[in-house]
């Protein structure tokens, strides 16, 4: 896969999407920081989520490199593929212009990677994405949010909303994560990856 921008894709959309599941009890969980970072960006363009289409919350933004589209998914975790396929077919995104943010508790929290394609790694939300889109080979931002201690089950680990000490670290992580996805934009997944691959917390100064 190309992971720099290409002549021939200047002025096509690029869709953002991040990952989460609807309703006020999920809100602050773990499986929800898809969410989080898409809030961010949306902050940060001063738009807000009001729209609903193709089972997704979109809002739209102008942008030099092509119209950015930022979307929720509103199908739950597990169905993302649904609201994914259609918004892609819809807006006739190229493959490279798709960006999938999401958690993954195989990254230590703190953790960013960015990379142009591979498997689920068993994320449900993600397998959905690839099953509808019939391949896996799309830019990706994964947010590590870490592993559960002890016997803890996964699934309800990422349920839960983030540990009291994880809260004060989340808002350097959405803003970090934000910064990936614009630099994605503006320079490329080739210079996003070498900016933004890191751990946060761990190789802070």
């Amino acid at each position: 896969m190309n992971v720099g921008p290409t002549i021939s894709a200047a002025h096509e959309p690029y869709l953002i999407v991040g990952l989460g599941n609807p309703g006020k009890e999920y809100a602050q969980s773990r499986h929800n920081v898809g969410f989080m970072v898409l809030d961010q960006l949306a902050a940060r363009y001063g738009v807000a989520f009001t729209r609903y289409e193709q089972k997704a919350f979109v809002v739209k933004v102008a942008s030099q490199p092509g119209t950015l589209i930022l979307a929720k998914p509103q199908t739950y975790m597990n169905l993302s593929g649904q609201a994914v396929g259609a918004l892609v077919r819809f807006y006739k995104v190229p493959t490279e212009h798709l960006l999938i943010v999401y958690d993954d508790i195989d990254l230590p929290f703190g953790t960013l990677r960015m990379r142009p394609g591979g498997s689920s790694g068993g994320h449900k939300g993600m397998q959905s994405i690839i099953e509808r889109l019939g391949h896996q080979e799309f830019p990706r931002l994964r947010v590590g949010v870490g592993r559960p201690s002890g016997s803890k089950a996964a699934a309800h680990y990422v349920l839960n909303e983030f540990s009291a000490r994880e809260k004060l670290d989340l808002p350097l992580i959405l803003a970090r994560a934000a910064d990936a996805v614009q630099d994605w934009i503006r320079f490329g997944l080739a210079e996003a990856m070498n900016r933004h691959n890191l751990n946060l917390l761990a190789d802070a100064p």
